[in-house]
């Protein structure tokens, strides 16, 4: 899969977002993502599309309690997607900008 890709990672075009696209982006966590998966990036693609930008993670994390399930928290995510950047790596595998308050630009292909 072709994807276009800026510097960090993100796509380009959030549009094109889909569940293959996801899967080819998990792949560079090691990651193959199950249908939890994608309901928790759906809702990071919800908090995108409601407030206009990226979450970090604390209002990441709050978002999730109240639309995925009340007992996520940075941990359980940490360990569902085999990564210590939480906000960062969610909003890269769905498909939207980098949050604004990462500074990292660490991402190896």
């Amino acid at each position: 899969m072709n994807l276009e890709l800026d510097q960090d990672g993100h796509l380009v075009d959030y549009t094109i977002w889909n569940e293959p696209v996801a899967q080819e982006l998990a792949k560079t966590l090691n990651l193959e993502l199950s249908p939890w998966h994608f309901e928790v990036l759906q809702a990071v693609r919800q908090f995108y599309q409601q407030f206009g930008h990226s979450p970090a993670t604390r209002p990441l994390i709050k978002f999730l309690m109240k639309t995925v399930d009340p007992k996520i928290d940075n941990a359980l995510l940490q360990d569902k997607f085999n990564t210590g950047l939480v906000a960062r790596h969610l909003s890269r595998l769905a498909g939207v900008p980098k949050p604004a308050n990462c500074l990292q630009n660490v991402f190896y292909f």
